[in-house]
């Protein structure tokens, strides 16, 4: 038994991942201006939408808009 030597090993699996304080603004910056594109987006096509239908059908919006761009 003098000529064995027992040998431990350690195994670490995973990740570390060091993620700035500025990485992290900067995510949050970009998540909030997608939300308000979208919110922004949305809200223009509601207003076209609700154009067309006081307006009588889409010839009319068309010929209303052209009306009001030309100051007819």
């Amino acid at each position: 038994m003098k000529g064995t030597t027992n040998i431990k090993t350690q195994v670490m699996t995973g990740t570390r991942e060091n993620a700035s304080v500025s990485d992290e603004i900067s995510k949050a910056g970009v998540y909030t201006l997608a939300v308000a594109s979208a919110a922004i987006g949305i809200w223009g096509l509601a207003c076209f939408v609700g154009g067309l239908i006081a307006s009588g059908g889409p010839l009319a919006f068309v010929g209303s808009w052209f009306r009001a761009v030309s100051g007819m």
